[in-house]
C-alpha cells in the first residue's frame, strides 16, 4: 500500500485537482489517500467532514477506487501537514500550489513552499504554481 497525505484547503477546485493527481497515480488500487485538513482557527468545532473540498475530493478519490481516510490538524499550517505525515508515516505529500508572485511569497509566506523545502518525505505539487 501507498499512502499519500493529501493537505486540503478551503479551495474545491485545488482540492479536485489532487483528488485527479492521486487518481492518476500508477497501481490506484493499491493507493490509500489521507484527506487532511488543517484548521488554523476553528472556534466552531468544525471537523473535516464538514470541509466542502474535502468532501469533493473524497468522492473522486473514491469513485476512482481510492482508498480514503480523513484527517485534520490545528495550528500553523506547514507544521501540522508535516506533523501528520510522521503521524501516519506516509510515502509522500500531496498539496495544491496557487499562482503568486514572487513578492507574493516573499510577504505572506507559503505552505506549499514551506512543505517542499522542510518535508523529508516525495512532495506532489499539483496546480497552478
Amino acid at each position: 500500500m501507498y499512502t499519500v497525505l493529501v493537505a486540503i484547503d478551503d479551495d474545491r477546485e485545488r482540492a479536485l485537482e489532487q483528488a485527479e493527481a492521486i487518481a492518476d497515480l500508477p497501481g490506484r488500487d493499491e493507493v490509500e489517500a489521507i484527506l487532511f485538513h488543517n484548521f488554523e482557527d476553528n472556534p466552531e468545532g468544525a471537523s473535516v467532514n464538514q470541509v466542502a473540498a474535502v468532501r469533493r475530493a473524497r468522492e473522486k478519490l473514491e469513485d476512482a477506487g481510492v482508498t480514503v481516510q480523513l484527517a485534520e490538524g490545528s495550528g500553523e499550517s506547514t507544521e501540522s501537514i508535516l506533523d501528520a505525515a510522521d503521524d501516519h508515516d506516509v510515502d509522500a505529500v500531496c498539496v495544491a500550489a496557487r499562482k503568486r508572485t514572487p513578492a507574493g511569497k516573499v510577504l505572506f509566506g507559503s505552505v506549499t513552499q514551506g512543505v517542499i523545502l522542510s518535508s523529508s518525505r516525495p512532495v506532489i505539487v499539483c496546480g497552478e504554481a
